[in-house]
């Protein structure tokens, strides 16, 4: 079985009240290709998804979000969730983090309300990104490159605008990943 991201260790993101199918579908597709998904968060040692209308399952956190560095993983990955999205917005560490692998021009996947952790940064304004789309004129608001498309890539950011579109993200994040894989094993 070809495994063209072996190794690779994917950075997620999450605080209590993530959207757990924005997660787990993208993880499950991220495994199959042979990365290394870690949980970056905020919580001590368990983080609490969010499934449908209710709380889902607990997962297991790798890493304290206040020790995390963004050089330690090869890729990012930014479920949404209200809660979630709320709770990582305050805390400080977010802000390095996201904007660390901005600067380093590494991958970032954002799902839904994800985008606010990119446009949290400041250094989202010439990059064209979606998300949730009553999220627009706020994102605009604060300078983001606002795209009315479901699915939108840019310099290997990859966002969409929700789970109505999951099939067609997990597909592109797993293209756009690889992609920056194999450009990295080349060089």
């Amino acid at each position: 079985m070809d495994q063209p991201l072996a190794g690779k260790s994917i950075a997620i993101l999450a605080a209590n009240g993530f959207e757990e199918v924005e997660m787990t579908e993208v993880q499950r597709a991220l495994l199959a290709l042979g990365a290394v998904p870690k949980i970056i968060s905020p919580e001590k040692t368990l983080v609490n998804g969010w499934h449908g209308k209710a709380w889902g399952h607990y997962f297991p956190v790798d890493a304290a979000i206040a020790e995390a560095l963004a050089v330690d993983y090869n890729m990012l990955l930014l479920p949404g969730g209200a809660r979630s999205i709320a709770k990582l917005a305050q805390n400080p560490h977010t802000r390095r983090i996201v904007g660390s692998f901005l600067d380093g021009g590494k991958p970032i996947a954002s799902i839904g309300d994800g985008i606010r952790l990119i446009a949290l940064t400041g250094k989202s304004n010439h990059r064209g990104v979606t998300g949730e789309p009553t999220l627009r004129d706020e994102m605009i608001e604060m300078g983001v490159n606002w795209q009315d498309e479901p699915i939108v890539v840019d310099r290997f950011v990859v966002s969409c605008q929700g789970p109505d579109h999951l099939a067609a993200f997990i597909e592109q994040v797993t293209k756009t990943f690889v992609e920056f894989a194999e450009l990295k094993k080349a060089a």
